[in-house]
């Protein structure tokens, strides 16, 4: 390939940025919160990964739901997330900006806005393209067991 040719070859398909003002809304929903997709293969090309921002308004939550197969990861940029998971919503934990969250495969979830004065805005990554979102008809217990996460690295 010459030069001339790898260079173009790389502004066709090298660096893509997407625009705040262009992400998509027209991905899988679930109630409570508002989903938009920023990379996917649509916008970006991306084959392996899917990447958007999630906003949930004061005082409210999403209904249960997992995303299948697919492994998430959710960044707080604003506000605190409360999260409920397991069968029943079982268990809580809570994060505030500049926590992330791993959300494993097939993991039952609510993401609540622990907040009652602001708006809860995180991005979201996703570890593949297909838009997998299983709304659930779950019944919360009542009190669900705090847990907090402790490993060899990070004791309490």
């Amino acid at each position: 390939m010459s030069e001339t040719a790898e260079t173009d070859h790389w502004r066709l398909h090298g660096i893509r940025i997407v625009k705040a003002g262009e992400l998509d809304a027209n991905t899988a929903q679930t109630p409570g919160m508002n989903r938009a997709a920023a990379i996917t293969h649509a916008t970006a090309g991306a084959q392996k990964i899917w990447a958007g921002t999630v906003s949930i308004h004061p005082d409210a939550k999403t209904g249960a739901h997992h995303h299948g197969h697919l492994e998430s990861v959710i960044y707080v940029v604003k506000g605190r997330a409360r999260m409920r998971w397991g069968d029943e919503l079982q268990y809580v934990a809570e994060a505030e900006a500049g926590d992330f969250i791993y959300v494993p495969p097939y993991v039952p979830h609510q993401e609540i806005n622990a907040a009652d004065d602001q708006s809860l805005e995180c991005v979201l990554v996703r570890s593949d393209q297909e838009p997998v979102v299983v709304n659930l008809d779950i019944t919360p217990v009542e009190n669900p067991e705090p847990v907090r996460w402790i490993d060899p690295n990070h004791p309490e």
